[in-house]
């Protein structure tokens, strides 16, 4: 048996990468998915590729940050399942610049994506549980951002960080029904090196005052890897399933050991892992599956 026979799945922000590989995980678990994306060709793709696969999904594009579109698609995951008792949110767009230099027009953009979407997804697929009387889990995926000061992306460390606690208290008003609210926590994703290009010793060349290098990045990861999609995938499936029935408010680092570490330390220094060699041992990933690079879809979908 799947540990999530019997559950649907409605996962907001489903491209190949880190959404895909959830809904696609999921679903080899038992569920019943709705993948929702704002780019609809996002989310018919991986219906298409989970339909290959043999598994029941279905397709519903829309805006996560548009309160009617939210209780729109939530509505049409229950009339078409029955039900939701699993929602997964992945919505957001990211910008970046330095504090002074604040365009207040992306500012608001992506709280809104991120923190509102994180509000209306929680309130609508709530009132659907509560309605068909599921108890359910569900869950955000934050960011290291959200937990620490990243320089250059204040808007998304704010979005996150924000996400975060709006979780937690969501977590504590839904408790008594037996929903569940609870968040992943990932650190770089492996999937970035091949959706901006990495290549060569030390991958792109856009270390700033405001930006660090993937090599940055993969020398501070004590377990001396980027955590992939299929990681994210597991953790949500562990909390989505009756074996975290107790679970809630509770956020998952998905690092490597990253967050625990003392700060001074840097361990890539002395194993010497770089990324040039982890570029050459690795191979991009499609809803959790490798593919040569040839055929991964840069900057395609999130």
């Amino acid at each position: 048996m799947g540990r999530l026979d019997g559950k649907v799945a409605l996962i907001f922000g489903a491209g190949p990468n880190n959404g895909g590989t959830i809904a696609h995980f999921m679903a080899r678990e038992g569920a019943k998915v709705a993948v929702n994306d704002i780019i609809p060709e996002a989310a018919t793709d991986t219906v298409d590729f989970l339909a290959k696969k043999g598994f029941d999904a279905i397709a519903l594009p829309g805006d996560a940050s548009v309160e009617a579109e939210v209780k729109s698609i939530v509505a049409q995951a229950v009339d078409h399942f029955g039900y939701v008792d699993t929602m997964v949110n992945l919505a957001g767009r990211q910008f970046r610049w330095p504090v002074t230099d604040i365009n207040p027009h992306d500012w608001e953009r992506e709280i809104k994506t991120y923190l509102t979407a994180g509000m209306y997804t929680t309130k609508h697929v709530a009132r659907a549980m509560i309605e068909k009387e599921r108890k359910g889990c569900m869950l955000h995926i934050i960011s290291s951002a959200g937990h620490y000061g990243e320089a250059g992306n204040s808007g998304y460390s704010a979005a996150k960080a924000g996400l975060l606690y709006f979780s937690r208290a969501a977590a504590m008003d839904l408790a008594h029904l037996g929903i569940r609210v609870n968040t992943i926590t990932p650190y770089f994703m492996e999937h970035n090196l091949f959706r901006f290009g990495a290549t060569g010793s030390s991958g792109p060349v856009f270390r700033t005052r405001y930006m660090a290098t993937p090599d940055d990045f993969l020398r501070s990861i004590p377990m001396g890897r980027f955590p992939r999609a299929a990681d994210l995938a597991y953790a949500a499936i562990f909390l989505a399933s009756d074996e975290a029935e107790f679970l809630t408010g509770v956020d998952i680092p998905c690092d490597g050991g990253t967050r625990f570490k003392y700060p001074a330390w840097q361990p890539g220094l002395f194993t010497g892992v770089n990324i040039g060699d982890y570029i050459k041992e690795n191979k991009p990933q499609m809803y959790g599956e490798q593919v040569e690079p040839d055929e991964y879809p840069r900057m395609r979908f999130g």
